[in-house]
């Protein structure tokens, strides 16, 4: 049963588990590394701040009616729990969560990878958003499915087909056919849905973003 729902995970997202368990591998058949978060070990909360932030070159942005209740969550109680962000807590309306890198804008157009380790429960998916330089905003159209336990799964965004996302609903909206993605502002995810608590939620511990920088 294990084994199957992985394979349904690895079909509904067009991405794959890792080669190796070391999470700090570069990967090198992708663009260099452009950015790693894994959230500092601080007690949990919410709203998330720049001060959750170990990686002091970024910045933290909440969007959508119910961005403000996603949470910083951890359990001393439960063996090897990690730091992470947790959807469940934003039960009122849809959310989503961006990191920008200062003064950076990325490529993503060419060899770019997303490779986090992610927990998802009940029906939410998780999605990547991307604000381009414009401003505008996508969102992935396949994404990430209920997962058995913490996985760290690679995602090729030359496999991801795409849609807008309007950042203020949270709402998906037109496919958008080859969009340029040679000026890339922020990386973030959403599930496009309410949290549900524990049942129904988003998870995740960290995220690396594979990219080469294009300046600004």
């Amino acid at each position: 049963m294990r084994f199957v729902s992985l394979l349904l995970l690895i079909l509904i997202s067009g991405c794959s588990l890792p080669s190796a368990p070391d999470d700090s591998e570069a990967l090198s058949d992708s663009a260099p590394l452009f950015f790693r978060e894994g959230w500092m070990e601080v007690p949990p909360g919410r709203p998330v701040t720049n001060e959750h932030l170990q990686n002091k070159n970024l910045t933290v942005a909440l969007h959508g009616p119910d961005g403000i209740s996603v949470n910083r969550s951890h359990h001393d109680n439960i063996a090897n729990d990690p730091w992470y962000i947790w959807s469940g807590s934003a039960k009122i309306d849809r959310w989503g969560i961006s990191l920008r890198k200062k003064n950076t804008l990325v490529d993503l157009s060419r060899d770019a990878r997303i490779r986090w380790r992610v927990k998802q429960q009940g029906n939410h998916i998780l999605k990547v958003m991307l604000q381009l330089e414009d401003g505008s905003w996508l969102v992935s159209n396949k994404g990430f499915g209920e997962t058995p336990d913490w996985h760290v799964f690679d995602c090729d965004l030359s496999r991801l087909t795409w849609s807008t996302l309007n950042i203020k609903t949270i709402e998906a909206g037109e496919k958008v056919k080859r969009p340029d993605l040679r000026r890339v502002r922020s990386i973030g995810w959403t599930d496009l849905m309410i949290g549900e608590g524990t049942p129904g939620c988003t998870r995740v511990d960290w995220i690396e973003v594979y990219g080469h920088p294009a300046g600004m």
